[in-house]
């Protein structure tokens, strides 16, 4: 087999080589113009007022103008709807309606709502489909329909990619990586060998998934490398930030489970689990074989202990170092970690520190004075 290109494995794409002059990504500059009945249906809302006016947009509050459409997801800003030059609003769906000539759509959850407007208003870049010359394919490589490999991407032997999967340029995917459909790798992304990424996973610029995690064997003298031969597996609908570093095994799996989404510049180590749809925020460092829980919310810059549970829907507040395990629901912060409630009075009570103890050592002169009288 070819070890540059080998498309007789990729059936769904032409049977030769496609190339391009360039490799482009198209994006729409028209203006796009949506009903608001059109966009009532899009969020399943509940629409008031007059459905054909069009919108052409969506922008916050304070900057939308009368062919946009904003959103006011609190009693506050439903309360300022006549000051938005915004065409239209998303409000909670059991909010007073405000009396006004403004379009308004009733919703469970307005920033949800408004996320799914902004993403038909702002929708993915479409990327060319097919691989570019400039990129080298491994021996056995596999791939579903529409994908697209932009110049300089390098992808190892016996690689498999689902259907309209999208690597953009430099792009290192290792052998025997398996990555789901719809998946989108943005630039200088490196998937080390034997990873499993899952379907509709987006992962940003320059993080690294199943580098070796941090294991050494020291004989008094020295550090011996442990070497780690398991994996990362990442299921389906994850979002990993930028700059992210995710560890692979030192024996079984590393594992991002459905949903989690990380900011930049996140680092998980060897054999983690993140549970079902958990939020690392930016800086959060996980040491080795710890257990994150379902629905957590990690801080920026926290920092977890290896071996031990966050449970399920904990938060823990920002800069916060996580010792020792915290069961299901709690909310913490501080390091050594705590209730969050005992935190803030801790906090209130450090700059009184210094007074407190000119205090105290005053104190303790008129107690001695006492005792030698």
């Amino acid at each position: 087999m070819d070890r540059h290109i080998a498309m007789s494995s990729c059936w769904q794409i032409e049977t030769h080589i496609i190339h391009f002059s360039l490799f482009i990504f198209h994006f729409s500059f028209f203006t796009m113009k949506i009903t608001l009945a059109k966009i009532a249906e899009i969020v399943g809302g509940r629409l008031e007022g007059d459905s054909n006016p069009e919108i052409s947009g969506a922008l916050p509050f304070e900057n939308a103008d009368s062919d946009h459409i904003t959103y006011a997801d609190s009693p506050k800003f439903v309360k300022k709807i006549s000051e938005t030059r915004a065409g239209a609003v998303v409000i909670p769906k059991n909010a007073t309606l405000p009396d006004t000539a403004k379009g308004i759509i009733g919703v469970e959850n307005p920033r949800v709502a408004f996320a799914k407007i902004l993403s038909v208003f702002h929708p993915y870049p479409t990327a060319e489909k097919g691989i570019h010359p400039n990129a080298w394919i491994g021996e056995g490589f596999k791939c579903g329909k529409n994908i697209s490999a932009a110049p300089f991407v390098s992808v190892g032997k016996n690689v498999t990619l689902g259907d309209r999967v999208v690597l953009f340029p430099n792009v290192v995917i290792g052998d025997d990586v398996v990555i789901g459909d719809d998946a989108r790798i943005y630039p200088n992304v490196t998937i080390l060998d034997r990873c499993r990424i899952g379907n509709r996973v987006i992962i940003h610029a320059g993080t690294v998934i199943g580098s070796d995690g941090f294991g050494f064997a020291p004989d008094g003298k020295m550090y011996h490398k442990i070497p780690h031969t398991g994996i990362v597996q990442i299921d389906d609908d994850v979002e990993l930030g930028a700059g992210n570093t995710i560890d692979r095994g030192t024996f079984g799996k590393t594992w991002i489970q459905r949903g989690v989404k990380t900011d930049n510049l996140v680092h998980v180590a060897h054999n983690v689990t993140v549970g079902e749809h958990t939020v690392l925020v930016a800086q959060v460092g996980i040491a080795g074989s710890a257990t994150i829980g379902n629905h957590a919310v990690l801080a920026g810059q926290v920092g977890v202990a290896g071996h031990i549970t966050i449970g399920n829907n904990v938060t823990v507040g920002p800069r916060s170092g996580v010792a020792k395990s915290v069961p299901d629901g709690q909310i913490v912060s501080g390091a050594p970690e705590m209730p969050h409630s005992i935190w803030l009075r801790v906090v209130r009570i450090i700059p009184r520190l210094p007074e407190m103890k000119k205090q105290l050592a005053a104190l303790e002169k008129k107690v001695a004075s006492l005792l030698d009288k």
